[in-house]
Formats: structure tokens, C-alpha cells, sequence
């Protein structure tokens, strides 16, 4: 299969495109930063999801992970929100807006949105974009259908670079860790697994958006008088 990662120089995209590698795929990857991966059957494009003049051209991916994002800066909703739709928009579909169709090869479109767009935490402008991460992975999954399927992997926290700040804190990583029942956070690696599962394995559920957070956003606490 073929297959264009975006955000693949470090973190989930990194994981997701070593992933896919592995198990004989060809990938395709986007980002801003140089390749950290040399493999026959990789190919680096430098380019900024929310800019759609710097995609490349001539792609005809059977799958997309749309994995590039940023956190907290100015660029938030450009390019977690915007650029997922830019990718999507250019390799999933033939024509524009209402009219497009979907491309002959396309498959499956994975978006990695966050436990963000689910409970609102997080920076403003952060939570927004992965909230509208969520409502645009069923617009896709209903434009795709019947011939491909979209879904979203929205993961808590990840043990990655961009989370250095507070992993490296031991006051907030003891708050963290209090409000996650698990215990732990994921590692890339991990959730390369579960893109690779709803993007490949998977072949019927559609317009789904799956919380992979360690069971942090459904934490209760149960009050009731002690006997």
C-alpha cells in the first residue's frame, strides 16, 4: 500500500511512518524539518501542511495519516486544522468542494486529532483545532463512502519531545499522573499501532473519532458515605 504520513520527522509521525515501513509499505512523508529516516522505500518532502501551494504534486496515496500538528503557538488552527483539510483535500478527492469525488486509489484516511477535542483542555486555539479535527472526520467519512473510510486516533498524552516540558517536571507529572488512571502516558510507538489497526486492518467502521488516553477523560470519583 501506499502511503503519505505527514509530520514524520520526530513523534507520532516518525513512529507511524517506521511502522508502516516495517510491515512493507511505501510511505511518502511531509514536514517541515529535514527526514530523520533513510529507507529504500521512503520519500521526504519539505513542505507546510498549511500552505497548499508547497504540497507536492503527482501523489496517489492508497492511505493518509494526517499527523502534523503544533501546539500552543500562533499556527495552531493553520495547521492542525487546516492543513489536515489541505492533505485531505488534494489526495483523497478529484475536483473541489461539493463536487469532489474520491480519488480512484484512496482507501482510508486516519487524522490524529487529540483527547483535546474531546473535553476542551489545552490552549484555546488548540482544543478548536482538534475539535474541528473530530467534525471534519465524519464530513470526510461521508464523502468517501461507500468506496474508502476516514476515522480519527485522538490520543492523550504521549511520551514525546513536544511534551518534554512538563514530563521533565516532577510537580506537574505528579498532577498528570494522578489524573490518568493507567498510570502512564503512551509512547509513539503505541499509537502508531492504533493508526495502523484503523487505517489498515479495519475495513468498516467510518466517521468514528477513537479516545486513546489512558482512561484520562473519563476520570470520576465515586462520593458516597464510607460504612
Amino acid at each position: 500500500m501506499d502511503v503519505l504520513i505527514t509530520g514524520t520527522s520526530q513523534g507520532i509521525g516518525l513512529a507511524c511512518a517506521r511502522l508502516f515501513l516495517e510491515r512493507g509499505h511505501r510511505v511518502w512523508g511531509i514536514d517541515i524539518q529535514p527526514s530523520t529516516i533513510e529507507h529504500e522505500h521512503y520519500q521526504h518532502f519539505l513542505a507546510n501542511v498549511a500552505e497548499k501551494n508547497q504540497l507536492p504534486a503527482n501523489l496517489d496515496p492508497e492511505l493518509i495519516v494526517n499527523n502534523a500538528g503544533v501546539q500552543g503557538s500562533a499556527d495552531d488552527i493553520a495547521v492542525n486544522l487546516i492543513g489536515t483539510m489541505n492533505v485531505t483535500e488534494a489526495y483523497a478527492f478529484v475536483g473541489e468542494g461539493l463536487a469532489a469525488t474520491p480519488a480512484p486509489r484512496i482507501r482510508s484516511v486516519v487524522n490524529v486529532g487529540s483527547a483535546s477535542g474531546h473535553t476542551g483542555s489545552e490552549f484555546p486555539a488548540y482544543a478548536a483545532s482538534k475539535g474541528g479535527i473530530l467534525a471534519y472526520t465524519k464530513n470526510v467519512a461521508n464523502r468517501l463512502a461507500p468506496q474508502a473510510i476516514c476515522n480519527s486516533v485522538d490520543p492523550g498524552g504521549v511520551l514525546t519531545e513536544l511534551n518534554r516540558c512538563v514530563m521533565d517536571d516532577e510537580r506537574m507529572w505528579g498532577r498528570i499522573m494522578d489524573l490518568t488512571p493507567l498510570r502512564r502516558w503512551a509512547t509513539p510507538a503505541e499509537i502508531a499501532e492504533w493508526v495502523y489497526f484503523v487505517g489498515v486492518t479495519n475495513r468498516f467502521m467510518t466517521g468514528q473519532n477513537l479516545l486513546v488516553d489512558g482512561g484520562e477523560a473519563g476520570r470520576s470519583e465515586f462520593v458516597w458515605p464510607s460504612e
